[in-house]
């Protein structure tokens, strides 16, 4: 299809192929900085508006909302968390964040993030194509890529661009466009797995709960003063068919339950779904004209909820230098974007893995390893390096508290 008729032509300086946040923070940026980006996905507005996503925003990551003029909407309808709890042993253990960083982390929906972007897009008079198909990106080892599709009414068009950039999630298609002997992917699958729910129950705490337990691993999250998100592992393989609502709510409290007789506020379960585990990251990040962001360069397992945090990351760095690219540093300025981007991205991977370790049982876990993770775990909480050390990679290594 790279030489069939179009029915139009545009041009513009950078073509995003994908309109999740990643994709819309970097259309956003580009825009504040006079540069114009056409934005394409091939989800309508209201699927990805309605695919309900967790969501811890780092510090910085929140303040950048604010502070770049996409919605203030965070403050008004988010809730700040100064800390975390680990419980194990039948007992709460509390991170102190503030305290020990000077900073806190953001509940606020992927969704709401979405939404704002979107918004923000359209207030501005931003060009996003939703509901797009048939996307073929074209010539990225020339300095005139060029991206084409089909709209919902079926007419077919072309985008010039000067740089393509793919932020198109975790089952991207731009990444496969790196030539396969030029690409190195590295990847880890895990053997457990999330079983997640949305409730319609109140809070049972105030911030996140992380629970370690002989019955195995729970997180206990909020999502509004009605609605609840909740996880317990599972197999990768499980069925939410064979979950009732009562099995989940008692193993949910039993993953929770301690000597200081801490329960989980119930109701009825109005969402499931099994989330599965895979760290991965793919190297190089740009090639030729082509520059990848977000899930579709790197994916990381949700336990130290990092992966939107390091999406908007990547187009923080890539904003600046897509500007700079676009000037009279020419593409030269390209090479400072992975360099950057990576740094954190295996920051967070190694935070993300050892998160992962620390709270979950392996299927093969010994009765040593059991005691082992109990010992890392009193480590983490009962000495001040360990707090801190938590307590600065979960909010992001904050601009704040970096010496």
């Amino acid at each position: 299809m790279a030489d069939a008729p179009v029915d139009t032509t545009v041009s513009a300086p950078v073509a995003v192929v994908g309109a999740g946040p990643a994709g819309l923070m970097l259309a956003h940026r580009l825009a504040r900085a006079g540069v114009e980006a056409i934005v394409l996905d091939t989800r309508t507005r209201h699927e990805i508006e309605t695919t309900h996503r967790a969501g811890i925003l780092e510090a910085d990551v929140a303040r950048d909302l604010v502070e770049t003029g996409v919605s203030d909407r965070i403050l008004r309808e988010g809730h700040e968390h100064e800390g975390t709890e680990l419980r194990f042993g039948g007992r709460a253990h509390r991170i102190d964040f503030k305290a020990l960083v000077g900073e806190s982390v953001w509940l606020y929906p992927q969704t709401a993030v979405f939404t704002d972007l979107a918004d923000a897009r359209e207030r501005d008079g931003g060009t996003v194509h939703f509901g797009i198909e048939d996307t073929e990106v074209l010539d990225i080892a020339t300095d005139a890529p060029r991206v084409r599709y089909t709209a919902a009414d079926g007419t077919r068009h072309e985008i010039r661009a000067r740089y393509v950039v793919g932020a198109d999630g975790s089952r991207s298609m731009c990444r496969d466009l790196v030539p396969e002997d030029r690409r190195v992917r590295y990847g880890k699958e895990y053997p457990f797995a999330w079983f997640g729910i949305l409730a319609e129950a109140p809070m049972s705490a105030p911030e996140l709960v992380y629970a370690h337990s002989e019955h195995g691993f729970a997180l206990i999250s909020q999502r509004t003063e009605t609605v609840q998100r909740m996880y317990f592992q599972c197999s990768p393989d499980e069925s939410t068919e064979a979950w009732p609502d009562d099995r989940i709510w008692e193993t949910l409290q039993a993953r929770v339950a301690g000597a200081d007789g801490f329960r989980l506020k119930e109701g009825p379960v109005i969402d499931k779904t099994v989330l599965r585990f895979r760290s991965f990251v793919q190297e190089p990040m740009h090639w030729g004209s082509l520059l990848l962001a977000g899930d579709a360069a790197h994916t990381v397992p949700p336990t130290g909820a990092r992966g939107l945090n390091l999406a908007l990351h990547d187009v923080k760095i890539l904003a600046d230098v897509l500007v700079r690219a676009l000037s009279r540093e020419g593409v030269a300025a390209l090479g400072d974007y992975q360099p950057q981007a990576l740094q954190r991205v295996w920051r967070a991977q190694n935070f993300s893995w050892w998160m992962t370790r620390l709270l979950h049982t392996a299927p093969d876990a010994s009765a040593f390893d059991l005691r082992r993770q109990l010992g890392e775990l009193d480590n983490v909480v009962g000495t001040r390096s360990g707090r801190t050390y938590l307590a600065e990679q979960y909010t992001g290594w904050p601009v704040s508290a970096q010496d």
